[in-house]
């Protein structure tokens, strides 16, 4: 290996300035910035939404109607039977599984599908339960009401 890539800079060169005339070094006139134009110009600060006067995206998509236009609508969560392993409560309800932090409370309905095992009796009330799981749950001695 070299000793060139340990040694330490002597010299440090500063950054061309842009702009300021032939003496520069660095363009004249335009200064690689084009000819004319909002951009060629000093201080532009152009939106990345702009798009060059013409009607923009948002504009131009229809609004949607009704009060209920901001809600964001959530499908079932799907939790699966490891998770319900992991649970510390015996009885799992939708309020334990917010408490727990295994669903988001913007979830209103909650469906457990079979994937991983469990191992441990549990109780599941108001929770749709997929067929393997259901069989999974009642082999382990829980239950689905």
């Amino acid at each position: 290996m070299s000793l060139l890539n340990s040694l330490s800079k002597t010299t440090t060169k500063s950054k061309k300035r842009v702009g300021r005339g032939y003496g520069s070094g660095v363009g004249g006139h335009t200064s690689g910035r084009g000819m004319k134009g909002q951009k060629s110009r000093t201080g532009a600060n152009i939106p990345l939404w702009f798009e060059g006067g013409q009607l923009p995206l948002i504009k131009r998509l229809p609004m949607l109607r009704g009060k209920g236009r901001f809600k964001v609508v959530r499908p079932t969560a799907e939790i699966t039977l490891s998770e319900l392993e992991r649970m510390s409560a015996d009885t799992i309800t939708r309020e334990t599984l917010v408490l727990e932090n295994v669903i988001d409370p913007a979830f209103k309905k909650a469906k457990v599908i079979a994937s991983g095992t469990i191992k441990r009796r549990v109780t599941l009330s108001g929770i749709k339960v997929s067929d393997g799981a259901r069989s999974a749950i009642t082999a382990a001695g829980g239950s689905v009401e």
